[in-house]
């Protein structure tokens, strides 16, 4: 793939990319161009392509991300690999890092080598989108302990299941334990009818959902039948020594500070824990202090902690959920 400066009569720059294979190149516009479209209307810039090329036209640093985000891309076809609009966005966004300052250059196309930033399921292949989300995933690799912090929609309890997923599959924990507390939020939803785990289960129901994008659903019947894969209220977990397991706290700034450490003290030998919460969302009584934030000042620090904190601009979800949170940001501060 080549890079070549166009001469120019006006003052916006104009960088143009050759791509060798016209099939990917397809692939890389998408159907109707709409790739193309997802960066200008992104970046601010304008994409031409003919025949084999594009041609970025805008400010500077809108184009030189544009073709970041470009080559990535490009790249990730030139490995077999699919792009979906998700894969577009993650494109443009890892040309920044969180607090919005342009990266090194070629810091995506780390990203799409793949290696250990790919967590490896059953059902899919899962990769960072955003540069937060990079951070945490080589944290969740490399730390026993992992704080997820921040808003809804950041993929906090989406890559630490994936993580879990894919360290059980390759022998490294022997079973999964999801919890969370079973705390209402803002409802009042009164007796619920059935058994315990009829009770509890419309707690626990966006972690059966994560589960069930990595694995086949028959498959996870049968592990939590034979209890390899948990999934309990964050009061099941007193008393217990949980080892050789990757144990998941979702939704934890509802634990309360005696919650959080009966928690942190089931750690047992060979385990893994992932907590993840977002301190702006709690449900306790008024007047109960979140386990989480105090936690998150505690630990802050201690050797073998891994601490992400995200932003509304993690936001993997609809576009329209990054703005609503932003313009909650701003009306509390």
């Amino acid at each position: 793939m080549a890079t070549t400066a166009l001469p120019s009569a006006h003052t916006v720059p104009e960088l143009t990319l050759e791509f060798p294979n016209n099939r990917l190149l397809i692939d890389l516009c998408g159907e109707f161009d709409r790739n193309l479209t997802h960066i200008e209307s992104a970046l601010g810039v304008q994409l031409l392509h003919t025949g084999n090329s594009i041609a970025i036209v805008g400010d500077a640093e809108g184009a030189d991300r544009a073709a970041e985000a470009l080559r990535t891309l490009y790249a990730r076809l030139e490995q077999g690999k699919e792009v979906e609009p998700g894969d577009v966005d993650g494109a443009i966004r890892l040309g920044r890092s969180g607090d919005g300052t342009p990266t090194q250059k070629g810091d995506q196309l780390e990203m799409f080598k793949g290696g250990r930033l790919e967590i490896h399921t059953r059902k899919k292949t899962v990769e960072p989108r955003t540069v937060t989300q990079k951070q945490y995933v080589e944290q969740l690799f490399d730390n026993e302990l992992v704080f997820g912090l921040g808003p809804a929609g950041t993929g906090k309890t989406y890559l630490a299941v994936a993580v879990a997923v894919s360290a059980f599959l390759e022998g490294h924990v022997d079973k999964i334990i999801l919890a969370r507390p079973a705390v209402e939020a803002g409802e009042r939803l009164g007796f619920l009818p059935g058994n315990m785990k009829e009770k509890v289960d419309p707690y626990m129901q966006p972690l059966y959902d994560a589960l069930g994008d990595f694995l086949p659903g028959k498959q996870v019947a049968k592990l939590i039948e034979e209890k390899r894969i948990e999934i309990a209220p964050l009061a099941f977990m007193r008393g217990r020594t949980l080892s050789h397991a990757f144990v998941l706290l979702d939704e934890a700034q509802n634990a309360t500070t005696m919650q959080m450490k009966m928690f942190l003290t089931r750690m047992g030998e060979g385990s893994q824990m992932a907590i993840t919460g977002d301190p702006s969302q709690i449900d306790l009584p008024r007047g109960v202090p979140s386990g989480l934030v105090e936690a998150a000042k505690v630990l802050d620090g201690v050797k073998g902690i891994g601490f992400t904190r995200f932003k509304a601009e993690d936001v993997v979800r609809h576009p329209m959920v990054a703005r609503i949170i932003r313009a909650y940001d701003k009306h509390n501060a």
